[in-house]
């Protein structure tokens, strides 16, 4: 069952639910580091608060949610210290509810409070799926950002599976950010024009660095991550409505776990070299399971030198031209890789399951 995360607005909280948000967070940051302490943290539950604090409270519905949070993250050995945990709230404790406004219900220091939501039309879908029961609220987190509070919806939903035979093959690399192949059509999605503006992003750091403009230079970092995060959006986005249209039931990528992209010296600190590949992998993915697409990863080694005929050799491939040695047959490079991860001539990968 496909999970989504739906990122909503709280409508203007007056200054005291603002204060009481703040308190709660403050105080349950405090609890998550206490429990990582905590010597039975493993039997701990709700009366464990007590052996916090005895002044200070928090609704009993936050300390579980904690309690399993720090569990969860112990057991796996993430977190040392929490500089800030926000509260959250499982489906049980927090309420979707509509009456002429969207709301949002969840228990406080003192009582329940509703709170209306900034709802666009692409949530306003999703919120009434909830409502309807078309779709599972999971957990809810409370947070803020950049002076605004948020909630974080956790959404889980059926999707029935595809039963297009098609399979598309995507190869990512630094010339194209990506390369999609099915049968005879492709589909191309250059990286020169997104090289060039980061390398404007790294310029400009690089004069605001020689100012002492510690700032400005913390903000062009942020800008370039959401530019960098709408860019992967906006081609995942492409891929998938390519892949409907072309009648496809299976993608397959490359698992690039551990991998480090090639650079070049003259494009030698900022090009894409650390463009994030993993999560343009994790957009197509989880926009493929809404479209009840299968996603598959395959073995990277030796897509791009790997000849339909079959021979293999590094000659094979020069730049984006490739060429067997063998039965000369020619294709752009990316393609030609891209070709071969649909086919898995490398194997699956055991590393990344087929969702």
């Amino acid at each position: 069952m496909p999970t989504i995360s739906l990122k909503v607005e709280l409508l203007k909280p007056t200054i005291e639910k603002q204060n009481v948000y703040q308190t709660m967070t403050q105080t349950n940051t405090d609890f998550a580091n206490w429990l990582l302490t905590y010597d039975d943290l493993n039997k701990a539950t709700s009366k464990v608060f007590k052996l916090f604090s005895s002044n200070k409270q928090l609704p009993s519905a936050v300390v579980n949610q904690t309690i399993r949070d720090v569990k969860s993250q112990k057991r796996h050995q993430k977190a040392k210290k929490y500089k800030r945990l926000w509260c959250a709230f499982n489906n049980q404790n927090a309420k979707i509810e509509y009456d002429r406004l969207y709301k949002i219900s969840f228990p406080t220091l003192e009582k329940r409070i509703g709170v209306p939501l900034v709802v666009r039309p692409f949530q306003q879908k999703w919120l009434d799926k909830i409502l309807n029961g078309e779709a599972k609220q999971g957990t809810v987190d409370l947070f803020k950002k950049r002076g605004r509070w948020f909630v974080t919806i956790a959404i889980s939903y059926d999707v029935e599976k595809t039963t297009n035979e098609k399979v598309l093959g995507i190869d990512l690399g630094l010339k194209n950010i990506a390369t999609c192949s099915v049968g005879t059509k492709s589909l191309f999605f250059k990286g020169n024009q997104i090289a060039f503006k980061r390398r404007r992003f790294s310029s400009r750091r690089r004069k605001l660095g020689k100012l002492k403009k510690l700032q400005a230079i913390k903000k062009s970092k942020d800008k370039e991550s959401l530019w960098m995060r709408e860019m992967n959006h906006t081609i995942s986005r492409r891929i998938i409505r390519f892949a409907r249209s072309n009648g496809v039931g299976m993608i397959r990528m490359e698992d690039l776990t551990g991998i480090r992209m090639a650079k070049s010296k003259k494009e030698a600190g900022r090009n894409l070299n650390n463009w994030s590949f993993h999560q343009l992998q994790t957009f197509i993915q989880y926009k493929a399971e809404m479209a009840g697409i299968t996603v598959e990863y395959v073995v990277p080694n030796y897509t791009s030198q790997t000849c339909k005929c079959g021979n293999c050799d590094k000659k094979n491939r020069n730049g984006l031209r490739f060429k067997c040695k063998k039965c000369s047959y020619k294709n752009h490079a990316d393609l030609n890789a891209s070709i071969n991860i649909a086919k898995a001539l490398s194997g699956i990968s055991k590393h990344k399951q087929v969702i």
